[in-house]
């Protein structure tokens, strides 16, 4: 992570002068950096260094998803991400959606310095795909007609599939056969799912300070996620109507209330369990491969993602 720290900050050289400080101000932030550790992780052969094509394999995908953040802020109206003000806030939205693509523009750029094109390729299908993920999340905002199926097809293009991609890059930069390549990515997705599945739980029960965002957000933009859709199949008749009011930004939205009503109808529980599942999955794909050296240190995340889901609070803060 210190090598990417630092080879992040020298591309920062390549933006304009005029707007070299609003991209340090997106790269210099603190984040779990889940995405290069992926990269890294499913790379690596043990032999205690990491290859300067791992390390800019990862800085490709850590700029094309701080891009997404930098447009999902806008989206959302957010006022923090990682413990201080969104880039929409201290630019302004007009500028922060440009400056988010200069940071895509540059991931694709830094893509296309590997002697090979399979590299580009895979971030450039990926990042379209995020793209639609964001794209049909975004028209069915203030709107209830979403399955659960919709749902997951939203979360496996725009979250999932980078978690996919670092993966999958990660294993064949590192040289790995074929088959590890294969599983190592669907390892990735999986994982990518339950890692935006436990982030959507965590917008009603976590609690700013620690997670380092503006919480309250999808009820707030009308976005359904699965505690919102748990929720609405488990309310009687008149509190759904009341629900579906403020989804469709009818009705001022209360999310102290609905917060309340996830507790009593236990959601939590019942998303945290399709986090599990998930989890369960990401760690069955890799049973045949518990000697390959990325396998334990991938599976640890798995751990990770656990930890920090029963680290949420009992009930979700108002």
């Amino acid at each position: 992570m210190a090598q990417l720290d630092a080879f992040l900050h020298l591309q920062l050289d390549a933006f304009e002068p005029e707007i070299r400080g609003m991209a340090d101000y997106c790269v210099d932030t603190t984040g779990k950096r889940i995405r290069p550790a992926l990269v890294f992780l499913s790379g690596w052969r043990g032999e205690g260094t990491i290859s300067p094509d791992l390390v800019r394999v990862a800085a490709v995908v850590e700029l094309v998803h701080l891009a997404t953040l930098v447009h999902d802020d806008i989206m959302d109206e957010a006022e923090m991400r990682r413990s201080r003000r969104t880039a929409a806030r201290e630019f302004g939205s007009a500028a922060a959606v440009l400056l988010g693509d200069a940071l895509f523009s540059h991931a694709l750029n830094l893509a296309t310095s590997f002697p090979t094109t399979e590299v580009c390729q895979a971030v450039s299908e990926s990042t379209r795909k995020v793209c639609a993920g964001e794209i049909i999340q975004t028209l069915r905002r203030g709107s209830t007609n979403i399955t659960l199926s919709d749902y997951r097809r939203i979360i496996d293009l725009k979250t999932a599939e980078l978690f996919r991609v670092s993966c999958f890059l990660g294993s064949r930069i590192g040289g790995f056969s074929d088959r590890f390549v294969q599983q190592a990515s669907q390892f990735g997705r999986h994982l990518g799912i339950a890692y935006q599945i436990y982030d959507d739980l965590a917008d009603f029960f976590g609690n700013e300070k620690q997670i380092g965002k503006t919480l309250g957000t999808d009820l707030a933009s009308g976005k359904i996620t699965l505690p919102l859709l748990i929720l609405m199949e488990r309310l009687p008749p008149a509190q759904r109507t009341e629900l579906v009011e403020e989804i469709l930004g009818r009705r001022p939205h209360q999310l102290g209330e609905r917060v309340r009503q996830m507790n009593e109808l236990r959601i939590f529980e019942a998303v945290a369990d399709a986090v599990r599942a998930e989890l369960r999955s990401a760690e069955a794909v890799l049973s045949d491969f518990s000697d390959t050296t990325p396998t334990p240190l991938l599976l640890r995340l798995c751990e990770a993602l656990r930890h920090q889901m029963a680290a949420l609070p009992a009930v979700g803060s108002s």
